[in-house]
């Protein structure tokens, strides 16, 4: 008698990078602070992006459908999730939109032409350069990639709660049958040379669970080192954006530059730097 072939769990089903599209990213509000942070500093919008670090490249995609002149340029060296964001981002766009983005798989410290105005690495990606000499070399060959008036964007987080070892933060994304939480869970921290190990994974309402679909394994650095690496790459200055509470402690999603901050156990800001 032939056996009932075992019917799949909801995790053995999923897809990781949509999860994480759904659950880490958001590329809507991510293109509309880099056209803040742009503004500010020129007094005009920006045209040009250039996303190292890309991934499926999401955030770029949602970038060329602000305007008909808009082109962007996707960096990463891993196949994978540039495979898949041609499947399922790329292939979403009209021909038109298609047309003006250029994907390259490659390291991202290679120089480029032409040179952009907003040139991105998010989601502490550049955290992966773990010496004072790999990220000074990084941001080198980043400005060079930019435009003479143009601004390089980077997300950091901190806060106390950050190097605590073996803590998990879980967040509901999706309710219902084919809801799931995202488990974002710090592994291990060294505070000698601050090297770090994040996981993120995924689990679903049958009790199955995506583990550790995500394995991080960074350096993890301050805004004073960042800042201070920035400048000595040649950037002509650094500015930190805090986002605003309201009177309940709540986020608005609006973000100001700012020199100080509370010391919260754990935040999240960005680092805009001026070629």
């Amino acid at each position: 008698m032939a056996r009932k072939k075992s019917k799949k769990t909801l995790a053995q089903k999923a897809d990781k990078y949509k999860c994480y599209l759904k659950s880490v990213q958001s590329p809507e509000h991510e293109v509309e602070f880099f056209d803040q942070a742009f503004q500010e500093a020129f007094g005009r919008k920006p045209v040009t992006l250039r996303e190292d670090f890309c991934g499926t490249y999401a955030v770029c995609c949602e970038w060329i459908k602000l305007g008909k002149q808009r082109t962007a340029l996707a960096v990463d060296l891993d196949s994978e999730p540039l495979d898949w964001g041609r499947a399922h981002n790329f292939a979403r766009l009209k021909p038109q939109q298609q047309s003006r983005i250029r994907v390259l798989q490659q390291d991202v410290r290679k120089q480029n032409r032409p040179r952009v105005d907003v040139l991105a690495a998010q989601n502490f990606s550049f955290w992966i350069f773990k010496t004072r000499e790999e990220l000074r070399e990084y941001f080198r060959v980043a400005r060079s990639n930019m435009a003479d008036e143009s601004v390089m964007i980077m997300d950091m987080m901190g806060g106390g709660d950050c190097y605590a070892e073996g803590t998990t933060d879980k967040r509901v994304i999706k309710k219902g049958k084919k809801g799931f939480s995202y488990h974002w869970e710090q592994g291990a921290f060294n505070p000698v040379n601050h090297d770090a190990n994040f996981y993120i994974s995924f689990k679903f309402k049958d009790g199955s669970k995506l583990k550790h679909a995500f394995h991080y394994q960074w350096r993890f650095w301050t805004i004073p080192e960042v800042r201070e690496l920035l400048q000595e790459a040649g950037f002509s200055q650094t500015h930190v954006y805090w986002e605003r509470e309201d009177e309940d402690g709540e986020d608005t999603g609006e973000w100001n530059r700012g020199d100080e901050a509370p010391s919260n156990p754990s935040w999240l800001c960005y680092i805009v730097a001026i070629r």
